[in-house]
């Protein structure tokens, strides 16, 4: 809805749009960006997946003998952490690519979701106007100013949030390509989607890009180590404070509660509506829950 509402302030030459022509235009740059996404963006992630899959059980050895080479590699067993790291990865990235069109699947309850977004900007005035009329009046203020304050918060985290992992997939694909890291598209989504996890969504795709940077040469690992540090630097002194400022503050044990609860639940969809969710959820339970002292 601020994006509906930002395009109907619009004014060109003196007319503004409707809500259904903003929301016609809503959709179709959300159509444009899809379609830009499945023919130019996923084709390289999908090989790089193939290729991954294919490629990891050949090169592990590789890495077992740079290992070994380490200081105190037969202490800690590298023959049968190798052993088992083989089969975990061999099963993920199997999984990953045979259950694609599984997840492909559920285009169609992505879809629904979408017509339910459609009717709810269009009517949902109407709807959130017959749920205060459920409370006495005095009780009716004070839902209505909460809600009003969860639902600008909540617009910022997503707006927000969505543009932080927006500039990390960028900058993490840019970087591993001119690194030459091996499915270095692959890689820069991952970062980019697994950005949303605050610190744990980061460990384990920093770990994975070092680990397949190292299968080819201990200084492209080093360097996809530099990047990441000097990235994570930079978001949390400059990007974050300015990006998220004002916005609901959401623990990472919150973030990744929600997201397990959410796929859990309903899948894909649970997952896209799992986080603003919890975010609801959060400033609610502020408002009416917690005890302060004034």
């Amino acid at each position: 809805m601020p994006i509906v509402f930002s395009i109907m302030n619009l004014n060109i030459r003196g007319w503004h749009p409707s809500r259904p022509i903003a929301i016609i235009l809503l959709i179709a740059g959300v159509v444009l960006a899809l379609t830009i996404f499945f023919t130019v963006g996923l084709p390289p992630v999908l090989h790089d997946l193939r290729q991954f899959s294919e490629d990891l059980p050949h090169r592990i050895p590789e890495v077992v003998a740079k290992l070994k080479k380490l200081p105190l590699a037969d202490k800690i067993g590298i023959d049968s952490l190798a052993a088992r790291a083989e089969g975990a990865v061999s099963a993920t990235a199997g999984y990953l690519f045979t259950s694609l069109p599984l997840w492909l699947s559920h285009v169609f309850d992505i879809l629904t979701a979408a017509f339910l977004c459609i009717y709810f900007m269009l009517e949902g005035e109407y709807a959130y106007k017959f749920f205060l009329s459920l409370f006495r009046p005095d009780q009716r203020r004070r839902l209505d100013a909460t809600l009003q304050k969860a639902e600008v918060k909540m617009s910022k985290w997503l707006l927000g949030q969505g543009l932080l992992m927006l500039i990390l997939g960028i900058c993490s694909t840019t970087v591993f390509g001119i690194l030459h890291v091996r499915y270095f598209f692959l890689l820069g989504v991952l970062m980019g989607l697994f950005n949303i996890i605050p610190i744990a969504g980061g460990v384990i795709t920093i770990v994975l890009a070092a680990g397949v940077a190292a299968l080819d040469s201990w200084p492209k690992m080093f360097g996809v180590l530099i990047f990441y540090a000097i990235y994570v630097n930079v978001e949390n002194a400059f990007l974050t404070p300015r990006i998220m400022k004002s916005s609901v503050d959401l623990m990472g044990l919150t973030v990744l509660i929600a997201l397990l609860i959410g796929t859990a639940l309903a899948g894909i969809v649970g997952a896209l509506v799992a986080v603003p969710t919890a975010a609801l959820i959060t400033v609610i339970v502020s408002e009416y829950a917690i005890q302060r002292d004034y």
